[in-house]
């Protein structure tokens, strides 16, 4: 919704001031060489997400398994939508890939920012994901080891009384 309302607002203000159309400005051959290398970062960066999911899974503290519990539908739900999210900005560029032409009547440059904004704002969730998770498991990996637990004894209560009398 945000990136649509980005994207919006720039039309806007190109179709009334005539100006900021700033993809205009390059050739038509270079606007579909950039759709394309664009749809290539973008499937890179998604990568990340798989690094991030690893960590997750991978991960086996105290901290990340209550994270799992109270939440995992939540970041099922993320992980899920930064993958599809990836899919579609790919899509996006390659359909603006194939409708640019000389004299781009089909507005492809608009639909890249669209996907572009997109990508802008799915890459910002996926890093504050990423980096929420990595605090947990960090913190679950410095922590010192948890002392064991002491042997029950029922005399231990009687033995403190008489050291401190």
């Amino acid at each position: 919704m945000i990136a649509l309302l980005l994207v919006s607002g720039h039309v806007a203000a190109v179709r009334i001031s005539g100006r900021g159309d700033w993809l205009s400005w390059i050739e038509s051959e270079q606007r579909v060489a950039l759709y394309g290398t664009a749809a290539g970062v973008v499937s890179a960066i998604g990568g990340l997400s798989s690094i991030a999911i690893s960590i997750y899974l991978s991960s086996n503290g105290e901290r990340i398994r209550a994270a799992r519990r109270h939440y995992q539908n939540e970041l099922r739900r993320n992980w899920k939508a930064l993958l599809v999210a990836t899919a579609v900005i790919c899509a996006g560029c390659l359909a603006a890939q194939g409708l640019d032409n000389k004299t781009d009547a089909h507005s492809a440059r608009y639909l890249f920012e669209a996907v572009m904004s997109f990508a802008l704002i799915r890459f910002l969730r996926m890093l504050w994901l990423l980096d929420n998770m990595m605090k947990i498991n960090d913190r679950d990996q410095s922590d010192p080891p948890p002392q064991p637990t002491p042997r029950f004894d029922p005399g231990w209560r009687q033995r403190r009384r008489n050291r401190t009398a």
